[in-house]
């Protein structure tokens, strides 16, 4: 069987899964893997396809959850940013007795922009799937600096995030316009609504690919989460702000 990169590391007692966003791997939580090391049993994990996970093809949301899930302590808190946030929520809604806490970074249940929701436009995301085919890393690289655009570290922001791209094998075409389809189609707005685990979701105020619209529709509609909007913060705010980051996660993880 094709193997996942899993890397454990910290000196806490509590368990934490660690998965990133959509073209990246885990290298991308060296800062704050350092600030949370003392406080939990890390674990950074390259996504099915990714990084140092190779061997993988495209998949479905579903088909990602279950892989990462078979590798997973038996009760850990769970952290997403962005597309992982998404595959976070699916092992909640999967394996709630598996989940301790539930954490979404920079995440929406629902990425592309509908009638009555706010999010990137479908043609935007298909225009990334169009691109891949013709510039692959000129693609990524472009998706990699919306994430930071807005913040006072921007650019020092996005060449972190491109360092950490270039320095592990890059993923296959298939596996990122994999990831395309599954942020252009997935909608777990409704599900999310039945889950009842402690459930922590962090923003960035200046963030251009999660609407910070999105969060008092769910505040809403999901009254039993809780929700953190860093100010100056953008998509990528564990990179640009990782104190105010790592003190929303310990002050909600305390206790639990």
């Amino acid at each position: 069987m094709t193997e996942l990169y899993w890397q454990t590391m910290g000196e806490g007692d509590r368990d934490l899964v660690l998965l990133h966003g959509w073209g990246l791997n885990a290298d991308v939580w060296q800062q704050a893997a350092l600030r949370l090391a003392p406080h939990f049993r890390l674990h950074l994990v390259d996504l099915p396809g990714y990084g140092r996970s190779r061997g993988f093809g495209a998949m479905t949301l579903k088909e990602m959850a279950d892989r990462v899930r078979e590798n997973a302590p038996p009760r850990a808190h769970w952290l997403g940013w962005s597309l992982g946030g998404l595959v976070a929520s699916q092992i909640a809604l999967d394996a709630p007795a598996q989940v301790a806490s539930l954490i979404t970074v920079a995440s929406s249940p629902c990425f592309a922009a509908q009638e009555d929701w706010p999010g990137i436009r479908p043609e935007v995301l298909q225009g990334f799937q169009h691109q891949l085919s013709e510039d692959f890393q000129r693609t990524v690289e472009r998706f990699l600096a919306l994430q930071t655009l807005g913040t006072e570290s921007a650019r020092r922001d996005a060449r972190l995030l491109k360092a950490v791209v270039l320095e592990q094998p890059m993923p296959g075409a298939d596996v990122l316009n994999g990831g395309l389809e599954i942020l252009r189609q997935a909608d777990l707005r409704e599900p999310l609504r039945a889950l009842t685990l402690p459930f922590l979701r962090i923003y960035g105020r200046l963030d251009g690919l999660v609407p910070r619209k999105i969060v008092p529709q769910l505040d809403e509609a999901w009254p039993h989460s809780t929700s953190v909007v860093l100010e100056k913060a953008a998509h990528a705010l564990f990179v640009s702000h990782p104190e105010a980051f790592t003190q929303a996660l310990l002050d909600f993880l305390a206790g639990k």
